[in-house]
């Protein structure tokens, strides 16, 4: 008897050892853990629901990914209404187009606030938010490290407050033009944050977006800095990722020429830039895919070509990118990586989104330049400041494969 509760004690042990290891590799206090929905078959679908939170009637809206099976594990994606806005408003707005992008790898939810906006007195929308999950996961399959939350204005807002009260839920969050309005003094531990702001901002000023993201880049451990940003009249945006950061939670701050919107567009482009570039911060920390939508094909190494044309003055520059597939596979989705030299920064771009982190710059597709067929070429560029130096971007690779020069 001794011996069998000796070798239950290792085993319990080694499993300890193991959960520990697998949240390491995940980046977060939490590894993929399957919720009681996964495997059941599901009672909810898409539609709104009533739910009692904190002694009240509340209400959100549910969307299901098409083809939704209990045997795979999902992300999970809050999406919080502005002030006067509504659940019925971040459903109709796809999820401020995040829906459109995660190719039915996410179960998304949009509660609908009190009042039309969030004061979270008391913390009841936390407590809400909470409650809606508890439903949500005991219903669904969800992948408990994948969960995040983003909103416009007081939406905002309320995505910060959930960052604040509850780090070790959700894995990451998106304000776009928010501030500190539903409570939060400080955060209480590090959360994977991505702030969007307009720099002509007349409802919140851009100053309230700078101290929301500030408070994460010291509670992740990111470098302090100013990152810079696109001058009035420019009609771009300037996305910047903090360095030193802790790893496995990022901070990148995008600031856009432009007033209080949720979804802006730079001057020339159709449309957003914001959902390609979020879909990006979020899907970097892994997830899942449900088999009936495969991940965007990428092509093989050295089937794709880059050609730059540099027009350059005094301490400035443009540089017009054009990449070309000459792989025999479509490419649905890109984000070319490429280098530049020394003493040069990107101040803003079109037809693309544009990241900056550890010396290497990331341009993302703009959703409507996204499929490239075999042959095709899309155009994209940048404006820049130089020390000196400049030359052309270098050591292109496309979806993680090099590509060719010249």
């Amino acid at each position: 008897m001794a011996q069998r509760r000796k070798g239950w004690a290792v085993l319990a042990v080694a499993a300890m050892l193991v959960t520990a290891a697998m949240a390491v590799l995940t980046g977060h206090g939490s590894a993929l853990a399957a919720t009681a929905g996964c495997g059941r078959t599901p009672t909810l679908r898409d539609g709104t629901y009533t739910i009692q939170s904190g002694g009240r009637a509340r209400t959100y809206q549910l969307r299901l990914p098409a083809g939704y099976s209990s045997s795979q594990s999902y992300r999970l994606v809050v999406g919080l209404h502005w002030l006067n806005g509504s659940a019925n408003d971040v459903v109709a707005n796809g999820f401020y187009g995040l829906q459109q992008r995660s190719g039915n790898s996410a179960i998304f939810v949009a509660p609908q606030g009190l009042d039309a906006g969030w004061a979270n007195t008391g913390g009841r929308d936390v407590t809400l938010v909470d409650d809606i999950l508890r439903v949500v996961e005991n219903d669904l399959c969800v992948d408990t490290s994948q969960r995040f939350a983003l909103g416009f204005s007081y939406g905002g807002a309320m995505s910060y407050a959930l960052a604040c009260a509850r780090p070790t839920v959700f894995r990451a969050v998106a304000p776009i033009a928010g501030a500190n309005l539903s409570g939060c003094s400080a955060p209480s531990g590090p959360v994977a944050y991505f702030g969007i702001h307009g720099i002509r901002d007349s409802v919140l000023n851009i100053s309230q977006g700078r101290s929301l993201r500030d408070g994460f880049v010291r509670a992740n451990g990111c470098t302090a800095q100013n990152p810079p940003e696109p001058s009035s009249g420019s009609g771009t945006h300037v996305t910047t990722g903090y360095t030193g950061c802790r790893a496995g939670y990022p901070v990148r701050w995008a600031a856009f020429d432009g007033d209080h919107v949720p979804l802006p567009v730079d001057r020339n482009a159709s449309s957003s830039w914001v959902a390609g570039e979020v879909w990006q911060f979020f899907t970097q920390f892994g997830g899942t895919t449900p088999p009936s939508s495969p991940p965007p094909s990428s092509p093989a190494t050295g089937a794709c070509r880059v050609t730059s044309t540099v027009n350059a003055w005094n301490n400035g520059l443009t540089v017009n990118l054009t990449v070309t597939n000459t792989g025999s596979t479509a490419i649905n989705g890109w984000s070319l990586t490429f280098g530049l030299p020394a003493g040069q920064a990107i101040t803003g771009g079109w037809n693309a989104g544009y990241t900056t982190a550890a010396g290497r710059v990331t341009a993302t597709d703009a959703g409507y330049n996204a499929a490239v067929a075999p042959g095709a070429s899309v155009g994209f560029g940048f404006q820049a400041t130089h020390t000196g130096d400049s030359g052309a971007p270098n050591a292109y690779a496309l979806n993680g494969s090099p590509c060719t020069s010249g």
